[in-house]
């Protein structure tokens, strides 16, 4: 993905929130100075450094890794981006669902980078609530691949039990409910 330029703006990157199109109010900032007076991703060091804000916010490179002292930390911030510098770099899955799961952060994870159409599904699986997409991808496409899938088999951050286990309990519930009947 090409960087922007320090303090830029992307024009027409299009952004999802819990699967619906919204309006990015946050610049990412991947070198330089967050613009005064704007909300802002900045890289992790710069956030660090910074007092707590609700202006300001951390992307986590891909190679982050996740103790449990920065995670306390990171609990303060008002959103947290985990950047994609490629599509085939699966880290940031595991770095939503730790975040998630492991250490109950409950604000927006955002995908930040190289964010493709065909990976969004899994993201969401694992943790992402935002979805910042490359600019080449078109929202449509995003809330299409979003549904494409009915049922997922597997527990995840946003399914925690299993369709098997899903599976017993309405069977059970429907024996009972024919008990009921006879």
């Amino acid at each position: 993905m090409p960087d922007q330029a320090p303090n830029a703006r992307p024009e027409s990157r299009p952004y999802l929130f819990r699967g619906q199109p919204a309006a990015d109010a946050w610049t990412l900032v991947r070198e330089g100075e967050a613009p005064a007076g704007a909300a802002a991703i900045v890289p992790l060091a710069d956030w660090l450094e910074a007092a707590p804000s609700a202006t300001l916010a951390p992307w986590l490179p891909a190679d982050t890794e996740l103790t449990d002292a920065l995670a306390e930390r990171l609990a303060e911030a008002p959103l947290i981006a985990v950047d994609f510098p490629k599509f085939t770099d699966g880290r940031g899955y595991s770095l939503a669902r730790l975040l998630r799961e492991r250490h109950g952060f409950g604000g927006e994870i955002r995908a930040v980078g190289d964010v493709l159409v065909d990976q969004l599904y899994f993201m969401t699986r694992c943790g992402f609530d935002g979805l910042s997409l490359r600019e080449d991808q078109w929202l449509e496409d995003a809330q299409r691949a979003l549904g494409a899938f009915s049922r997922a088999y597997q527990p995840a951050v946003d399914q925690p039990e299993p369709l098997f286990r899903r599976r017993e309990r309405e069977w059970a519930r429907a024996r009972e409910e024919a008990a009921a009947y006879a």
